[in-house]
């Protein structure tokens, strides 16, 4: 075997073994919302004593769930406002979806080709004329409004021939609204001791962002588009 498919394998095993673990000891209990709140405390105690690793520690757990596309990135979103609050929240959890968004894309390019047009065929072909037509605006348009699963959209870009820097950057600015809203919303979570706290005004707004931002960012879509501007586009 050539060095290529040797790496390919190794790739693949490493991958294979870390959804076996995740799967047989049930590590997506550690990923729930319950879980997160039952611990804020103590991890919020080591975020004070050393910010830097539990920063680190953070960031690669969420590039490994998002670039394997394990559930969980919401719910760790949310954990990310309540632990570091709006600004580093927004900071750390924008950068660590987007390279974990990155890492599926290029898994999805160079080693699961075959299956990913297989599960996903259909809708790689809609994908497909939509970058051809739009480029990077289209990609930009599905962060924005979700019309397939973020996972889906990672992986079934791979198969496309958009840039992966293009991807990255495009990824980046189109997630960041959601990013901020879920944030938000994930330090008001934190707040919550009480009964009384779950219809607090802060949490309200944080909810009710959460559920306009589809509607607002299908306005911003249309406004981009009526002004015939693609600064996005993949050259």
């Amino acid at each position: 075997m050539d060095t290529k498919t040797i790496r390919k394998i190794i790739i693949f095993s490493v991958i294979a073994t870390v959804l076996v673990l995740f799967k047989v000891f049930d590590l997506q209990q550690y990923l729930s919302l319950e879980y997160l709140k039952a611990q804020h405390d103590n991890f919020a105690a080591l975020y004070a004593a050393r910010p830097v690793l539990v920063i680190s520690a953070y960031m690669m757990i969420y590039i490994v769930v998002t670039a394997l596309s394990l559930p969980g990135a919401a719910v760790m979103s949310l954990a990310g406002g309540g632990l570091f609050g709006l600004v580093t929240g927004t900071v750390v959890v924008s950068f660590a979806s987007t390279l974990g968004a990155t890492l599926a894309c290029i898994v999805s390019r160079f080693l699961l080709r075959d299956w990913v047009r297989k599960k996903f065929g259909d809708k790689l072909i809609k994908i497909n004329q939509g970058i051809e037509k739009e480029g990077g605006f289209y990609l930009f348009s599905l962060r924005l409004v979700p019309i397939f699963p973020f996972f889906v959209i990672n992986l079934v870009m791979g198969l496309t021939p958009i840039r992966l820097t293009t991807y990255y950057w495009v990824s980046q600015l189109g997630m960041l609204p959601a990013t901020i809203v879920y944030i938000n919303a994930g330090t008001q979570l934190a707040k919550i001791d009480s009964p009384a706290g779950i219809l607090s005004p802060g949490l309200i707004i944080a909810f009710a962002l959460l559920g306009l931002l589809p509607m607002l960012s299908k306005k911003m879509i249309t406004f981009f588009r009526n002004r015939k501007t693609s600064p996005l586009e993949d050259e």
